[in-house]
C-alpha cells in the first residue's frame, strides 16, 4: 500500500487509519447524507497521520514531541467523533468496532512514544548538567 512504512509502526498505522476516515466520510457523506460531524472526523482523522509524518521530520526533540501530541489530541478527538457517530445512530455498534478499536491504539501508541521521548530528554539534559 502506498503510504505505509512497515518499519514504523505510528506512521503505517495512522496511514491506514487515515484511509479508513476518508472511506468513512465519503459513506456517510453520500449514503447517510450527513455532512457536519463526517467533515470534522475527516479533518481530525487524517491529521493524526499529517502530524506524525511532520513529527518524523522534525529536527529536535521538542519538535518532535510537540507534533507528537498534536496527533495525539487529533486522536482523542477522533475517538470523540466515533463515539458521537455511534451515538447519534449514524454508525451501527458493529460498523464502529474496528475503527475504535484502531483509533484506542493510535492513542496508546501516541502516548507510548511521547512518554518515552519525554523521558530521553530527561535523561539528556540530566546528563548534560
Amino acid at each position: 500500500m502506498q503510504g505505509v512504512d512497515e518499519n514504523n509502526a505510528i506512521k503505517s498505522k495512522s496511514f491506514a487509519f487515515a484511509v479508513r476516515v476518508v472511506n468513512l466520510y465519503k459513506y456517510l457523506s453520500v449514503e447517510k447524507k450527513e455532512k457536519i460531524i463526517s467533515r470534522q472526523i475527516l479533518r481530525s482523522g487524517t491529521s493524526i497521520g499529517a502530524n506524525t509524518r511532520e513529527a518524523l521530520a522534525c529536527q529536535t526533540k521538542p519538535m518532535f514531541a510537540a507534533k507528537m501530541n498534536i496527533a495525539l489530541s487529533e486522536a482523542h478527538e477522533t475517538d470523540y467523533w466515533i463515539d458521537l457517530l455511534n451515538a447519534t445512530s449514524y454508525l451501527s455498534d458493529n460498523e464502529v468496532k474496528t475503527l475504535k478499536e484502531e483509533c484506542v491504539e493510535i492513542i496508546r501508541l501516541l502516548t507510548s512514544i511521547i512518554k518515552t521521548t519525554r523521558e530521553n530528554m530527561r535523561t539528556e539534559q540530566t546528563n548534560e548538567e
